[in-house]
């Protein structure tokens, strides 16, 4: 089957350019052209991969990237302009997974979409013992049913999402309150607390592992 690959770009030009290139790399793209309606997109059509320009009419690449990092690990390539260094830098933080700099050359993008599906490929985990359902806020372990508050969803999906990598507290807080509310690192802290507790009422071993100084993780082993 095709690897599907979402364009998303508002220069329809460039959006059609990328789309025939990814066509004749034998990829199945498809484009938008505005950011309001990515993330909708994305949940009913899990592509393999996103394209995702910086700067979009409605939500930017940054938001559309912080939101699709709450629920999924789609790989995405932020496509930015050389003078945005620190949009870039933001993307990479928040889990875009490599960059491309305006101009470039189509060939340039088709390898690296084709380099970092292979590294998705070659990362690929033995089967979790733990599944998410972003649709019901509904997680599982080895078929247990745990029960979660929407904010202990989104922690455990946002770490579970990416194991091994270590949060902050701070990132944590970004991440997951979009809302841009006052929230304490004590807050994170409870949360975590409650989440493990919930965790370990239903399986033997440590999921969400503290990092001295550093924040938090996910890891089965």
């Amino acid at each position: 089957m095709k690897k599907s690959i979402l364009i998303v770009e508002d220069t329809e030009d460039l959006a059609q350019l990328l789309h025939d290139y990814m066509l004749l790399a034998g990829f199945q793209p498809y484009c938008l052209h505005e950011g309001n309606g990515v993330v909708e997109w994305v949940k009913t059509n899990h592509p393999d991969l996103i394209l995702l320009d910086l700067m979009l009419p409605g939500k930017d690449g940054i938001e559309i990237c912080r939101e699709l990092r709450s629920f999924s690990r789609v790989p995405i390539i932020m496509v930015t302009a050389r003078v945005e260094e620190q949009s870039r830098l933001t993307g990479l933080d928040l889990g875009a997974d490599d960059y491309i700099c305006k101009p470039f050359s189509p060939r340039e993008v088709v390898a690296r979409v084709r380099a970092v599906l292979r590294r998705v490929v070659e990362a690929v985990p033995i089967k979790s013992i733990l599944q998410l359902d972003p649709e019901k806020y509904q997680a599982n372990i080895n078929g247990r049913i745990l029960t979660l508050t929407v904010v202990e969803f989104h922690l455990l999906s946002l770490l579970a999402g990416n194991p091994g990598r270590v949060f902050s507290r701070n990132q944590l807080i970004e991440l997951i309150y979009q809302d841009q509310r006052v929230v304490s690192d004590r807050t994170i802290d409870s949360h975590v607390k409650k989440l493990r507790k919930k965790i370990n009422e239903i399986h033997d071993r440590e999921l969400i592992h503290s990092i001295y100084s550093a924040g938090y993780k996910f890891e089965e082993s």
